[in-house]
């Protein structure tokens, strides 16, 4: 196991209330192809801190992508727009959009 991820996941440990470790960790779960490591903690992501907005994007794009379940990234993508519209992030809901199209 790579070192970097051993500490992400001691960062999640350490701070369970923020969302940013458990957000790292489900990208290098990612980035090393572990596809089915990182969609798991993007759904406990979900589960845990439902209005951290850049989630969605990149869920979105993993499942799209990387396990080839466009109506699932769908969702994820359409729930994402709620969150952005709701925080009043236009950029997030700019990306998020051009990504719906783009499925």
């Amino acid at each position: 196991m790579s070192e970097r991820l051993e500490e992400l996941k001691r960062f999640v440990s350490l701070m369970p209330t923020d969302p940013f470790p458990l957000y790292g960790l489900a990208l290098e779960y990612r980035s090393l192809g572990q596809f089915q490591d990182a969609a798991a903690t993007f759904e406990e992501l979900l589960s845990k801190h439902p209005s951290y907005v850049p989630q969605y994007l990149m869920y979105g794009k993993l499942l799209a992508a990387e396990l080839g379940d466009t109506q699932k990234a769908k969702a994820v993508l359409q729930l994402g727009v709620q969150k952005a519209q709701q925080a009043g992030n236009r950029h997030a809901l700019g990306e998020l959009m051009s990504e719906l199209e783009a499925l």
